[in-house]
């Protein structure tokens, strides 16, 4: 019978729960589901990692390609972040093109590393006006059940902390490159963001870590990307506005969430040596 009424009724059936301070999958209002991170998990890439938060599955592989600087920055490199939705994670997605959620995120995803200053893009560079490193980072999620950009941060922190890049050596006057693929050495991180969604639900609860069943019935939806103790980053796409507390308390849960994910990154990283 409850199958049947949260069926047709989804919106009273979810007040239920929340009115009794609970949500339908026994969880609390601030309680995170349980995140696993797999890290070099594609032999194939310079840098890769899986991050799966509750049913959420989002795989990162990270490659480096020769490129030039632009004219405008001739000693800085590139960074390409793109995320696929394919229908293979949902049914709300179609094959195809992009979808108009798919490239919001993408953006999304490359204003936190510019915000961030994960990387330094001068790193990235193997010779003034002539040569750079372009990172592709490649994001598909596998499977698709909320707080989405969440899985990817962690997965891309994950990756970007593996990167190992071929020693070069250039000579510019014959535009002639030797590269040493056995001797690698790692990317150099100067931070680590990290993302925490947060939504509103009937204008007055505010729920953590939403599942996409969730995000669909929601009012409104807000993501805090903190980098370290500061925030770097909040995406409030519409719906119903946060006041100052509840933005503050929103912050503050992300700070305690955010040393957990730092944690849990290093440990991640340390496994594999």
């Amino acid at each position: 019978m409850a199958v049947e009424y949260k069926t047709l009724h989804p919106q009273k059936y979810y007040n239920y729960y929340l009115a009794n301070n609970i949500r339908p999958d026994g969880r609390e209002f601030d309680k995170y589901r349980p995140i696993v991170l797999n890290v070099n998990s594609v032999e194939t890439a310079d840098g890769s990692a899986i991050c799966k938060i509750g049913q959420t599955t989002v795989i990162c592989g990270i490659k480096a390609e020769f490129c030039r600087p632009k004219a405008e920055t001739p000693n800085e490199g590139f960074i390409v972040p793109n995320l696929e939705l394919p229908p293979l994670c949902s049914p709300k997605f179609k094959p195809g093109p992009p979808s108009d959620q798919a490239q919001v995120l993408s953006q999304l995803i490359a204003d936190i590393i510019k915000n961030s200053n994960c990387v330094d893009l001068k790193d990235l560079c193997l010779h003034p006006d002539k040569l750079a490193w372009c990172l592709f980072i490649d994001f598909i999620c596998l499977d698709f059940d909320g707080a989405i950009i969440d899985a990817c941060i962690i997965a891309l922190m994950g990756a970007l902390k593996t990167v190992t890049l071929p020693t070069v050596d250039y000579d510019a006057a014959l535009d002639n490159k030797l590269v040493n693929i056995e001797e690698r050495h790692p990317l150099k991180i100067y931070s680590t963001p990290v993302s925490t969604t947060y939504i509103i639900f009937d204008d007055k609860y505010i729920l953590t870590d939403p599942t996409v069943e969730e995000e669909n019935l929601c009012s409104g939806l807000v993501t805090i990307v903190l980098n370290a103790d500061e925030v770097c980053c909040v995406h409030k796409p519409g719906g119903t506005a946060l006041n100052e507390g509840q933005l503050f308390d929103c912050i503050q849960k992300s700070k305690k969430r955010s040393k957990y994910i730092n944690e849990l990154i290093v440990s991640a990283v340390k496994a594999l040596n």
